[in-house]
């Protein structure tokens, strides 16, 4: 497309969003739930065509060299179909946040004043990979009565224009503007900067997917940012952690539960409490058993008791590092207040854990580890809008302002003031 052609996608996007976005945000709660039921339905009848689409996409990501663990994402089947219909459907029987009075109280003089909850407008959601995120976007901004714009990765876009279709179609079941929801079919990356400077339509950018990514909106855009940034995310074992079992099956759920580990909630580093050292070994055994790369400070090698070369030593980048893949960084700290310094220094404020019995550790640890979700004696895995009774999520925000942690249809609401009077005047 020429640029100009783009400039005038771009402001038209932004324009209908907005535009559907003021509509949809007074629709009845019952309308906007039959278009996400009328989602799930279509979504089904489109196995066949979603199948055929997913087959193109996976041929071009062999073709482009896309790394493995994100062709594993991309795959779909009729069991992940089924559960994307599935997760819609969550989303449909959540209770409408959209009206909620928050707070509401009259002053003396019988003015009533009511904080109310309301949709947030007009999204816009770029992100990468998986064809079910396009899917639980879409509902969840029905849900929260937001219009949205859909900018997903060139990876799934035989995927996502099928599902282009299918939701305007959903849409139209429930007498909605088809607009309310649009799925951008290009894949020219020069239509993302223009997007991002159309501040007078579009209130808030949500990007989910790389670094780079991110950084690229996070640079650019004009209007507010929910940023779903990086992931490294560590666990604790405390001085005085659990049973020897618990420790392992937490510390390798958190990291070998998902394919590859290719996923911002799991365990990226370890910290490991000197009194503590003694699990090392049986840590590393179980880990390398599950062929994850262990790399460790010198310490964690001593204790590891593993033929040379199975440790990798690890260098002061390590610790900041989010692999994405079969690592797993060990350090061993003198204390709980290293634990927690290294923790808020290296870490990304997404998830992070601590395995202890010392219910003094505990609370200071949940206290002072500055990140969106604490875990004690769980898996960071956990961190998940579905784990978390949200049904799906559009994003985890590292972010403090406006949500924090898994974001569900409530995140996408603001709020306003209503202030009811009888011809009250300020004196």
């Amino acid at each position: 497309m020429t640029a100009s052609n783009l400039e005038a996608l771009a402001a038209e996007l932004a324009e209908s969003a907005r535009s559907a976005g003021l509509k949809l945000g007074s629709t009845p709660a019952d309308v906007r739930t039959r278009a996400i039921f009328a989602l799930a339905r279509r979504l089904r009848d489109a196995t066949h065509e979603l199948l055929g689409a997913n087959a193109r996409d996976l041929q071009a990501a062999a073709v482009s060299g896309l790394a493995a663990p994100m062709q594993k994402r991309l795959l779909l089947d009729e069991k992940k179909i089924d559960a994307m219909a599935r997760a819609v459907e969550d989303i449909a029987r959540q209770s409408d946040a959209v009206g909620q009075v928050l707070d509401s109280y009259r002053r003396t003089d019988g003015l009533l004043i009511e904080k109310v909850r309301v949709p947030v407008g007009s999204v816009l959601f770029v992100y990468e990979s998986r064809p079910n995120v396009t899917t639980d976007a879409a509902a969840l901004c029905l849900r929260s009565g937001n219009a949205v714009i859909l900018r997903g990765g060139k990876e799934a876009i035989e995927c996502n224009r099928v599902l282009s279709r299918v939701i305007a179609q959903s849409l139209r079941d429930a007498e909605l503007d088809p607009r309310t929801v649009q799925v951008v079919e290009t894949t020219d990356r020069a239509l993302l900067p223009l997007l991002l400077k159309q501040d007078r339509s579009i209130d808030v950018v949500i990007p989910r997917g790389g670094h780079s990514l991110i950084r690229v909106v996070v640079d650019e855009a004009r209007m507010p940012v929910l940023k779903h940034f990086d992931g490294n995310c560590h666990l604790y074992i405390d001085a005085s952690p659990p049973a020897l079992d618990e420790v392992i099956k937490v510390v390798v759920n958190a990291k070998t539960s998902y394919p590859g580990g290719a996923v911002c909630n799991a365990v990226e580093h370890v910290l490991v409490h000197r009194a503590s050292v003694g699990m090392i070994e049986p840590l590393t055994t179980a880990l390398r058993a599950k062929d994850v790369e262990v790399r460790g400070c010198e310490t964690t090698i001593r204790h590891a008791g593993v033929r040379a070369g199975e440790v990798v030593p690890a260098v002061e980048s390590d610790w900041a590092a989010e692999y994405l893949a079969f690592i797993v960084g060990i350090k061993v700290v003198d204390s709980l207040d290293e634990a927690i310094d290294h923790i808020n220094r290296f870490g990304s404020h997404h998830t992070d854990g601590i395995l202890s019995t010392d219910e003094r550790a505990i609370d200071a640890f949940v206290k002072q580890v500055d990140s969106a979700s604490v875990m004690v004696n769980a898996s960071t895995r956990l961190a998940d809008g579905g784990e978390f009774g949200l049904g799906a999520e559009i994003g985890i925000s590292t972010d403090k302002l406006h949500a924090r942690g898994p974001m569900g249809a409530a995140d996408l609401c603001t709020y306003k003031w209503i202030v009811r009077g009888a011809g009250h005047l300020r004196g």
